[in-house]
């Protein structure tokens, strides 16, 4: 699965730090602290028929993964706010468009490591893209499992919703090499954790399980997918899982903002049996899209 180029985004407007720029002439500095060492924090959210989904829930982790990375000069969520509308309706988008915020560290005065060589303030950056969910939630998707763990606290706390994605990246190049379209992370034990870009869920008898989010993000779409769960009257327990626990699962599903609900039809060449009269992912998905469609802060 690779994502298509969409003629749409060729002369899209981009938001950096205190205006709009084309898409040719929205730059960072070479001193900007993303492209130093990946210090900047960002968050995907998605735009549903003239409503942003969940913006609040986003921005408080964006500001907590700046503050725990003792960002300076963190824009307040009015700024970002204003932000994201200015730069969704200079571009007319209202419905299947993702965001991708980004809020680096900033400018540096000179190369170095230091933050305090930092001193120009934070850097905001709001890219908007027509782009639907990016799975095909008919089919679903093909995974392996990745040689590459999972960050753990004790290394890099998953829970920083940083930029510095190589760990997740090195897993996404082994699923491409494998023909796969993402990779199963583990943990520093051996259990399952997420995918290089998402959230994971199995159903078993009837059951929903999904992993602690201990070395993963705890992601939106995944807490929404748990409380909607209980709504249903699901059973959803987070526990410990094997991987041998998912090739012998009911039905498996991924989620995340890119692609929401997404079934997994293969597990390192063992395909999920998706057990007659299971239609635990159609339930919630039926009721996840019902909230993409009520509820939102309006771009206008």
């Amino acid at each position: 699965m690779l994502q298509p180029y969409n003629p749409k985004n060729e002369h899209i407007k981009i938001f950096v730090k205190d205006g709009l720029y084309h898409r040719n002439e929205a730059k960072v500095s070479v001193f900007d602290s993303s492209v130093q060492g990946g210090d900047a924090v960002w968050e995907g959210l998605r735009v549903y028929d003239g409503k942003i989904f969940h913006l609040d829930k986003h921005l408080d982790r964006l500001h907590a993964s700046a503050k725990t990375l003792a960002f300076a000069d963190i824009p307040t969520k009015a700024f970002i706010k204003d932000a994201i509308k200015q730069t969704l309706k200079a571009n007319g988008m209202f419905t299947d468009t993702h965001i991708r915020l980004t809020l680096t560290r900033g400018e540096k005065v000179t190369s170095g490591m230091d933050p305090r060589l930092n001193q120009k303030g934070s850097c905001l950056i709001v890219l908007a893209e027509f782009k639907p969910p990016v799975f095909n939630n008919d089919k679903g998707i093909k995974l392996v499992t990745s040689h590459v763990r999972r960050n753990s606290p004790m290394h890099l706390d998953s829970k920083i919703h940083h930029n510095n994605l190589l760990n997740n990246i090195l897993a996404k190049i082994e699923a491409n090499y494998c023909g796969a379209d993402a990779a199963i992370m583990l943990d520093n034990l051996g259990f399952v954790s997420e995918t290089n870009d998402c959230n994971i869920f199995m159903v078993k008898n009837g059951k929903l399980l999904t992993p602690h989010a201990d070395a993963c993000l705890p992601g939106i779409t995944r807490e929404t997918t748990i409380r909607l769960a209980g709504e249903l009257n699901i059973p959803c327990t987070e526990r410990n899982i094997t991987i041998g626990e998912f090739y012998n699962a009911d039905e498996v599903f991924i989620t995340g903002t890119m692609g929401e609900l997404t079934p997994v039809y293969e597990i390192d060449g063992r395909t999920i049996e998706h057990k007659t009269g299971s239609h635990v992912r159609e339930t919630l998905y039926a009721s996840f899209k019902q909230l993409t469609a009520t509820q939102g802060e309006p771009v206008e």
